[in-house]
């Protein structure tokens, strides 16, 4: 005959001794919880700001007559601010996911 095994009385792979009360509802309270916290979003917001604000400084400059040159396309601006905010936006924006919310 086979022996079958109780279930009730089977170890938790996962902890041996029985949690406290308040263990169990701060552990509830952690599954529930956002991922990010409201530093987190206003980061995010900040390195998006950045970003959009790049894009928006590189567009223009153009010329009506493709025959004409317009040396406008090689401006500061252009060329160095616009990517340096850029690229500053997807540091804060690499920051902003990283940072570990305050409890």
């Amino acid at each position: 005959m086979e022996k079958k095994k109780n279930p009730t009385t089977t170890k938790s792979p996962v902890s041996s001794k029985p949690m406290k009360q308040t263990e169990q509802s701060s552990q509830a309270a952690k599954v529930g919880a956002f991922a990010f916290g409201k530093e987190n979003y206003r980061l995010m917001l900040i390195g998006l700001a950045l970003i959009v604000i790049g894009f928006l400084l590189m567009i223009g400059g153009g010329s009506t007559d493709p025959n004409q040159f317009n040396p406008e396309i090689f401006s500061f601006r252009r060329i160095t601010l616009s990517p340096i905010l850029i690229l500053a936006g997807y540091v804060v924006e690499i920051f902003a996911i990283m940072k570990k919310p305050k409890d």
